[in-house]
């Protein structure tokens, strides 16, 4: 193969310019992954970065959301479907990197299982944050992160505050929508059961798509985030089950029991109640 010479215009020089490495924290980053079983096995790394890359993706779907909240709160949805078009993507590639750990057999992590400890990912406040914004609210779960003040502080307020679909009905209300004032005001910190008012609120909006659009735009946004956040949990599902089976989970779960009960929840419920009415 003939030799590739650089381009003249290309940079060599860089011992005083800002580099891809420095732009990116590259020492910190690769610095990051330390394996603990002793002698270190070959698959800890998979782990550890499978779960590192996971966690940035959650940084993103949290800078995200909180955007999309902000330019609601504007009213100015228009934003919010660009958002949440990236957001439906960074799920998607949550749920393909599933594949990647799903290579990890089951003898293979029985080698450094056990240098886990009681670590897990469900104990994860990125995640946790995520599942808040979006509206699966319980206070139980903070005492998983009463030993973090920090990440404790951000998910109490999280869990005060309206999430992303309480925001979303504000703003119906807010042009004349029929949304009841006690979902308004309502305590946040609390789960709520699907609303046969605010199903009859959204089935007015899509039998009249061409006076409703943007609502009727951003109601199909937010289904094809509860959408793919429902496939990320089955493919958590299926991998935990294929690399462990039955066993219980490191964080103390009972495993796969518990991730299927958590298959069928929704964000949104009246989004998919109100295909029932149409």
């Amino acid at each position: 193969m003939p030799r590739r010479d650089l381009e003249p215009g290309i940079h060599t020089d860089l011992s005083h310019r800002l580099t891809y490495a420095g732009y990116l924290g590259l020492d910190k980053i690769l610095d990051a992954q330390h394996p603990l079983s002793d002698p270190a096995h070959h698959d800890e790394m998979l782990f550890i970065i499978q779960h590192q890359t996971s966690e940035l993706w959650f940084k993103l779907l949290i800078h995200e959301l909180r955007a999309a909240m902000e330019s609601i709160r504007n009213d100015n949805l228009e934003p919010c479907f660009k958002i949440l078009a990236r957001v439906k993507h960074i799920q998607s590639q949550l749920t393909s990197q599933w594949s990647v750990l799903a290579t990890l057999t089951p003898t293979e992590y029985l080698q450094f299982r056990s240098s886990l400890g009681s670590a897990s990912g469900f104990q994860s406040p990125q995640y946790r944050l995520v599942e808040f914004l979006l509206g699966n609210k319980d206070d139980q779960l903070l005492r998983v992160h009463a030993h973090d003040p920090y990440w404790h502080a951000q998910l109490q307020t999280a869990l005060a505050e309206p999430s992303l679909y309480d925001e979303f009905l504000r703003y119906l209300a807010r042009h004349g929508h029929d949304i009841p004032a006690d979902i308004l005001e309502r305590d946040f910190t609390q789960p709520r059961e699907s609303d046969p008012r605010i199903v009859a609120a959204f089935t007015r909006i899509y039998r009249d798509v061409k006076n409703h659009w943007d609502a009727y735009e951003m109601a199909e946004k937010l289904l094809d985030v509860d959408e793919q956040f429902a496939l990320w949990r089955f493919r958590h599902l299926k991998v935990v089950q294929r690399i462990i089976g039955m066993k219980t989970g490191t964080g103390g779960s009972s495993g796969a029991p518990f991730l299927r009960r958590l298959i069928d929840h929704v964000f949104f419920p009246e989004l998919w109640a109100v295909r029932t009415e149409l």
